[in-house]
Formats: structure tokens, sequence, C-alpha cells
């Protein structure tokens, strides 16, 4: 599934200033708190799957992350019946560079995660799995949260220098290791 990673749909601005200072709590407790401080891709993959798994009850081990130079226009993906999510390492990089906090870009790489996370649940229509990602980040996060603000906007509208980030053809992968180690821990002990 190729996915053109949520430039449409309801359009919401970045915060302003009478925006709340901090996010209001969330129901899972110290597991949303990683999105909190600095966090490798599995640490920010078990928040995802964790708020899924709370929010839909339901669940998938076994996948692996790819980082690909893709088209700015294009987040991330996942191909059906395939077991690797490709995420785009130039808007990464981007929202790296322009997070304000790890909060920030922790939010902004859960959303891409759990978006293409859900596909792989089963969720194939675009529509669909916006709004399940929305909603899943909402009920597990509060209204309040990036993560939630992020899912239910239009990220390029909300951090227009995404726009902007060096992209590519997809002509070079990067396979991301120790992703997913949850799924694999019960094996090893």
């Amino acid at each position: 599934m190729f996915d053109v990673f949520y430039s449409a749909g309801p359009s919401v601005s970045p915060p302003g200033p009478s925006s709340p200072a901090a996010p209001t709590p969330s129901p899972l407790g110290d597991v949303g708190a990683r999105l909190e401080r600095p966090a490798d891709y599995d640490a920010v993959f078990r928040v995802v799957r964790a708020a899924v798994r709370r929010v839909l009850g339901v669940e998938r081990p076994g996948l692996g992350l790819g980082l690909s130079n893709l088209p700015p226009q294009l987040g991330a993906y996942w191909q059906v019946t395939g077991n690797l999510i490709v995420m785009n390492e130039g808007l990464v990089d981007a929202m790296r560079a322009h997070a304000k906090d790890s909060l920030e870009f922790n939010s902004f790489v859960y959303v891409i995660l759990a978006h293409e996370y859900l596909h792989s649940l089963g969720y194939l229509d675009e529509g669909a799995v916006r709004e399940v990602t929305a909603h899943v980040t909402r009920a597990a996060f509060g209204p309040d949260h990036p993560a939630t603000r992020m899912a239910e906007g239009d990220l390029w509208r909300m951090f227009p220098f995404l726009s902007q980030a060096q992209g590519g053809r997809g002509n070079r992968l990067r396979v991301v290791s120790r992703f997913d180690l949850q799924a694999t821990e019960s094996y090893i002990r």
C-alpha cells in the first residue's frame, strides 16, 4: 500500500499561543510518557502497539522498519501482505531538525508508524485508516496531545517545511535494526 500520508483531510492549524502548554495526561500512563523523552523507533513503535491494542484490541507482531529517500509528499508506505514499513527518511530528518522538542518529534514518528501499522492490520482504505489513526490517538492521548493534533490534521499544513524536505525516488533503503523487539522478547527469554 503506497500512501500519500496526510496530504488531504481535515485542516488543522499549528497550535497557537492559546493552546495548552502541556498535553493532558495519557490514559496509557508511562507508555505514553515515552513520547516526551528521546526515543528510538522501537520505543515509539511500542507506544503505537500499546495504543492500538488498548483502543482496538488487536495487534500484529513481526514488522520491520526501513528508511528510504522517498518523494516529500510521501510519508511512508506498507506493501499489502508485506512485513516492512518504509518511512521517508527526508521527512524524518526535516522534522528532527525543526521539532521544538522530543514530544513533537516522537509524536510525528508515532503518527506515521500508527498509520502504517493500521494498514498492516487490515485497514486498507486511506480515508478509513486516517479516521482510525485519529480515533486511536485521541483515545490514547486525549484531544490536546501533539500526536492527536497531527493525526487529525494535515502534516504538510502544520509543518510547511516538510514539503521542502530532501527527497528521492526510493532507490535506497536502510533497514532499521532492533525494531519491533517486543514481538520477539518472549522467544529470547
